[in-house]
């Protein structure tokens, strides 16, 4: 899958056939004497903490942007929870209110950002 000189192709596909093979799953050239670790460091099947199954190589990527149970933070108190959790808790967390420092009015949490451009 590579650009070989001409004069140098036929020693290279000796060389390829002899040495390299095609992983049957994600069909990238692996030296064939690294074919069984790279099919079982990337493609075994494995159970994210969210019970959800999917070869190992995409796990990483699961768990940080796509897992249910994914750490995040609240916008308003900063505590860390499961991603699942986020919606219910910032509901509850918004509402919570703060005195405003210009016109001692409590405001919700939630319009703490917007409350400088009405504030008295």
């Amino acid at each position: 899958k590579k650009d070989i000189p001409a004069v140098n192709f036929i020693i290279h596909e000796i060389h390829c056939r002899r040495n390299i093979e095609i992983c049957p799953y994600c069909s990238d050239s692996i030296p064939k004497s690294e074919m069984k670790n790279h099919i079982e460091s990337e493609h075994v099947q494995v159970t994210c903490k969210c019970r959800m199954k999917m070869e190992n190589s995409l796990l990483k990527d699961h768990e940080e942007s796509s897992c249910p149970l994914r750490p995040v933070l609240c916008q308003f108190c900063d505590i860390q929870l499961a991603f699942n959790k986020l919606q219910e808790h910032e509901l509850y967390c918004g509402a919570r209110t703060e005195p405003c420092g210009r016109c001692g009015r409590n405001v919700l949490l939630k319009e703490l950002k917007e409350h400088p451009r009405v504030c008295g």
